[in-house]
C-alpha cells in the first residue's frame, strides 16, 4: 500500500512535531491573506529539509481578492516552487469569503497560470462543497477526525467523502496539537504534485490487455439491477492506483463502506456502465456485494490495473 504519513505546521509549532520519525513529509504554513508570512516558515523548511522529508507550503485563504492572495503566496515562496507541493488552506476562521464557491478556483487558476502547476486544497469534510468546482484540477486534501482527543498514528476506521472529486489525495486525520495525515501515494507520487512536468525516464513493463467493455455488445446481453442498471458477468481482478471508495450500491450517492487506498485488490464477478463509471461488483459474506468505480465512462479513463 503506496502511502505518506505528514504533519503540517505554523508559526506556533514546536520543532519538535518536524522531528517527529512517523512523519514522512512534513507541510509548512507560508503566508495568510495578503499581509501575513509565517515568521519561522524558512527555519521550519530548512528542518524538514535537513531531516530528509518531502515538503510541501500552503496559503492560509483570508478571503480577499484571490488573484491577490495567490500572487501574495507565490511572490513569496518562488524560490520553492517546483521543490514544495503546494496547497490552499480553505477553513472559515479569519475568512471573510467562507461560503463563497468560487474563490478557491479563481485562487488555484492564478497560481496555475503563474508556476504550471495547481495546488491541492484542504478542507473539512462538511464543506467539500464550496470546492467542488475544484475538483477537476487540484487534488483533495480532507480534514475529519474521529474526535480531537485523536493523537494517534494509527490511521482511524471511519468513512471520509470526496465529495464532487474522484478520490482523495489526502486526509488529515488527526488535529489540535499536531495535525496529521496520510496521503494516499508514494515519494514518486508526491514528486509529481511537486512538479508535474517532470518525466521519470524508467523501464516500464509493456501493459497487459485490460477489459475495454463494448457499449455495443453490452445492449445484447447481461440482466437489469432493481435501479434498471445492466450487469455482465466477468470475473477478475482489479488494483487500485488511487485512493477509492467502496460502496453498498453502484452510484455515488450509494453509502460508503469504506476509503480503500491505492493497492488495493479487489475480486470482482461482474460490471456495469452507468451513471458516468463502470463499476464492479465485490463478492462479500453473506450474499452481499460491495461496489466500486473503476473507470470513468466517459474517458475511458482507468482507476488502476486488471488481472
Amino acid at each position: 500500500m503506496a502511502s505518506l504519513y505528514t504533519v503540517d505546521v505554523y508559526s506556533g509549532s514546536d520543532d519538535s512535531i518536524i522531528r517527529d520519525p512517523h512523519a514522512q513529509g512534513v507541510i509548512v504554513k507560508a503566508t495568510q491573506g495578503t499581509g501575513y508570512v509565517n515568521p519561522k516558515c524558512n527555519h521550519q523548511w530548512d528542518l524538514a529539509g535537513s531531516l530528509g522529508k518531502k515538503r510541501g507550503l500552503y496559503h492560509y485563504a483570508g478571503g480577499g481578492n484571490p488573484v491577490a492572495e495567490a500572487q501574495f503566496f507565490i511572490n513569496n515562496i518562488k524560490n520553492y516552487v517546483g521543490q514544495a507541493v503546494l496547497a490552499l488552506d480553505w477553513e472559515e476562521n479569519q475568512n471573510s469569503a467562507w461560503g463563497n464557491t468560487g474563490w478557491a478556483r479563481q485562487f488555484v487558476d492564478e497560481v496555475h497560470r503563474i508556476t504550471g502547476i495547481y495546488p491541492i486544497i484542504y478542507v473539512q469534510e462538511s464543506a467539500i462543497w464550496q470546492v467542488a468546482n475544484c475538483a477537476d484540477v487540484c487534488g483533495l486534501w480532507v480534514a475529519k477526525y474521529p474526535s480531537m482527543d485523536w493523537h494517534s498514528w494509527t490511521v482511524p476506521n471511519m468513512n471520509v467523502s470526496s465529495g464532487a472529486f474522484k478520490f482523495i489525495t489526502g486526509w488529515q486525520f488527526a488535529g489540535d496539537d499536531e495535525d496529521r495525515s496520510i496521503f494516499y501515494l508514494d515519494a514518486a507520487g508526491w514528486d509529481k504534485l511537486v512538479n508535474p512536468s517532470t518525466i521519470i525516464k524508467q523501464d516500464i513493463p509493456a501493459p497487459k490487455p485490460q477489459p475495454t467493455h463494448n457499449p455495443a455488445l453490452e445492449e445484447q446481453t447481461g440482466w437489469p439491477d432493481a435501479l434498471g442498471d445492466r450487469w455482465f458477468e466477468e470475473k477478475g481482478t482489479f488494483i487500485s492506483n488511487c485512493a477509492l471508495h467502496l460502496r453498498w450500491g453502484a452510484t455515488v450517492n450509494s453509502s460508503v463502506i469504506t476509503v480503500v487506498p491505492a493497492g488495493t485488490v479487489i475480486k470482482y464477478d461482474a460490471y456495469s456502465r452507468h451513471g458516468g463509471y463502470v463499476w464492479l461488483r465485490q463478492p462479500r459474506e453473506h450474499g452481499q456485494y460491495g461496489y466500486i468505480a473503476c473507470r470513468d465512462a466517459n474517458t475511458n479513463e482507468a482507476f488502476g490495473t486488471f488481472k
